[in-house]
């Protein structure tokens, strides 16, 4: 059974920093592309960054270009998206996906 976990969300106050996690079970994490994608209320939900996992490429939405990074960790089959100078925008509902399957999601709150 193919399974993502997301971790790591929480309440930040803006220009704070948060690590998001995405744990896979039952998946070849190499053998997708990895993303991670966002949803705020109200809103369509948007692809925030993704990799690549043979040769580590990156791609990210322009709203976060230069603040989040996307990782990952194949012998831990673990994906992660570092959130640095978070604004109030980036409160949203985070899941990572890997080819068909998704996370449950992880919220991140940015506010004071």
């Amino acid at each position: 059974q193919v399974q993502l976990v997301e971790s790591g969300g929480g309440l930040v106050q803006p220009g704070g920093s948060l690590r998001l996690s995405c744990s896979a079970s039952g998946f070849t994490f190499s053998s997708y592309p990895m993303r991670w994608y966002r949803q705020a209320p109200g809103k369509e939900r948007e692809l925030v960054a993704t990799i690549i996992s043979a040769g580590g490429s990156t791609v990210y939405a322009d709203s976060v270009k230069g603040r989040f990074t996307i990782s990952s960790d194949n012998t831990k089959n673990t994906m992660y998206l570092q959130m640095n100078s978070l604004k109030p925008e980036d409160t949203a509902l985070y899941y990572c996906r890997g080819g068909l399957y998704w996370g449950q999601g992880t919220q991140v709150t940015v506010s004071l």
